[in-house]
């Protein structure tokens, strides 16, 4: 006799991410299947979590033996979430499913999968009569664990059956302040009817998994761009680890409050456990990275997007990784010599200046970003609502901050915003800054201390405030040497004309 299905939801895949979220799953109250390929890390991990580990919401795990018995756990329509490596690993997992489902059956990828296999991905379903629902998922371990933010792109309806689950393991937010609820533990979530949950449906098919990569492509950037500012802090300032810690913990108290603030400061406060010396004086200057950055970057080019502070932080990355490299080349080649401010209320200054230019940098890293998406939106026939993915980014993710508040607030008012820049407080705010930011790139500029992506947020600034680029001998280069033709000033756009180089008379004729 078959034993009836009694589980909400399953999961495939028991790495730490998908161990904690089947965790968060079970604390609300769900009762998870889970199938992992490792018999071994499955067993443990379930006999690690017996019933009554999940507080009063009676949620509870079962491992299931077989993908059989796992697919047969699980209530129809079932909703089955894989947390394994993109690519092939993920095209395996599902293609391994497919005979074993039943039609209206819904597969979540919460995995970094790129937007256009999730196109691919869901077309192929739903010729089946499956459905599927790429979902970003942000905020890492202690996210998955105690609150993510989450990114579903699909068909309405799957995101209607998925919402129960979605809304309630996400993170939350106090909609008043725009600060996330803490004090998550493990059986004892976070239960707020009233708050703001960080999570909420994108749009179709790859939306989702298009919103998380350019989550992640503004990561580099405000990860590159608080490098950059320790940098100034420790070669301009001759600042000790601790003395940067503590600037940093009280920028945090103010508009740059945000998770990757904190969490600088706390790096920046820790001590290596074998020498005693400050830990990130010990750690190498070479940085890793997983692709998304690079996915963000290669997309804003193909749409014709100026997203060069994205792009600027994953070539930062690229540099930093040529670590040999580096240090044969600084035996040779020669900077502008010691620099350094001496005053005292010159240092102070430029602390603040610091911070200034950060957050204006920051505000423009932000504004290419939903550029991006708006092109992307146009390219794919995806209706963004941008204050929804502000909201759902105010906690939970690695971008978390409380500047994400205003671009809510500021999306709210004015949907169709061509440009963050263009909102009354972003504008003001630049206006404000931008002494102290240009004070900031030129002094790094006399100390000869690279600054990429604070610099390329200050041409993206002056760029998009000027009216009249020099693109015009750019173009008149272009059509000199290839014909690429040019429009005309005293004409209406569209109108296309080419001046014949070769004939001394240089005639022009129209296009």
């Amino acid at each position: 006799m078959t034993t009836p299905p009694t589980s909400d939801v399953g999961l495939i895949g028991l790495a730490v991410m998908g161990q904690n979220l089947a965790l968060n799953m079970a604390d609300h109250g769900f009762k998870v299947s889970v199938y992992n390929r490792t018999a071994t890390t499955m067993a443990e991990f379930v006999a690690a979590h017996p019933p009554g580990s999940f507080g009063a919401l009676g949620g509870a795990l079962t491992g299931q033996a077989s993908l059989v018995d796992f697919v047969n756990s699980i209530r129809r329509p079932r909703k089955i979430v894989i947390m394994v490596k993109a690519g092939g690993p993920t095209d395996a997992v599902i293609d391994s499913l497919i005979p074993l489902l039943s039609s209206g059956d819904i597969i979540i990828d919460g995995g970094n999968a790129h937007w256009e296999d999730t196109i691919r991905r869901e077309r192929a379903l739903k010729s089946k009569g499956l459905r599927f629902v790429g979902s970003g998922v942000s905020g890492g371990e202690e996210g998955a664990r105690f609150g993510p933010s989450l990114m579903p792109g699909g068909d309405r309806e799957s995101w209607e059956e998925i919402r129960p689950v979605w809304t309630a393991i996400a993170a939350k937010v106090d909609p008043a302040t725009g600060r996330p609820l803490e004090g998550a533990a493990p059986g004892k979530p976070i239960v707020a009817p009233d708050a703001d949950t960080c999570a909420a449906y994108i749009g179709p098919d790859g939306a989702g998994h298009y919103v998380k990569m350019v989550h992640n492509g503004i990561e580099y950037g405000d990860m590159q761009m608080i490098c950059e500012g320790y940098h100034l802090l420790r070669d301009i300032l001759g600042l000790s680890a601790m003395q940067m810690s503590e600037i940093f913990a009280t920028w945090n108290r103010g508009p740059l409050d945000s998770f990757l603030i904190q969490i600088t400061a706390e790096v920046l406060r820790q001590k290596d456990p074998t020498t005693g010396k400050p830990f990130v004086d010990i750690v190498l200057d070479a940085a890793g990275q997983k692709g998304t950055g690079k996915w963000t970057s290669t997309s804003a080019l193909d749409m014709g997007v100026p997203a060069a502070t994205i792009a600027e932080a994953v070539f930062a990355r690229n540099m930093s990784a040529a670590k040999e490299e580096r240090v044969a080349a600084s035996k040779i080649l020669k900077g502008p010599g010691t620099f350094a401010l001496k005053e005292e209320a010159e240092r102070q200054k430029f602390v603040q200046a610091v911070e200034q230019a950060l957050y204006c940098s920051k505000i423009c890293s932000y504004a290419q970003g939903f550029q991006l998406m708006a092109a992307a939106g146009r390219q794919y026939n995806w209706t963004f609502d941008n204050g929804s993915i502000a909201m759902i980014w105010r906690g939970g993710c690695i971008i978390r901050a409380r500047f994400l508040q205003k671009i809510k607030e500021a999306y709210d008012k004015n949907p169709t915003l061509a440009n963050l820049l263009l909102d009354p407080f972003f504008a003001e705010t630049l206006h404000r800054g931008q002494a102290q930011w240009r004070w900031v790139i030129a002094t790094a500029a006399q100390a000869g201390i690279p600054v990429p992506t604070l610099s390329s947020a200050l041409a993206y600034f002056d760029s998009y405030r000027t009216g009249n680029l020099p693109a015009n001998l750019l173009q008149a280069q272009r059509d000199y040497f290839g014909a690429h033709t040019y429009e005309r000033v005293d004409q209406p756009r569209g109108k296309f004309f080419h001046l014949d180089w070769q004939d001394p008379k240089r005639p022009e004729r129209m296009a």
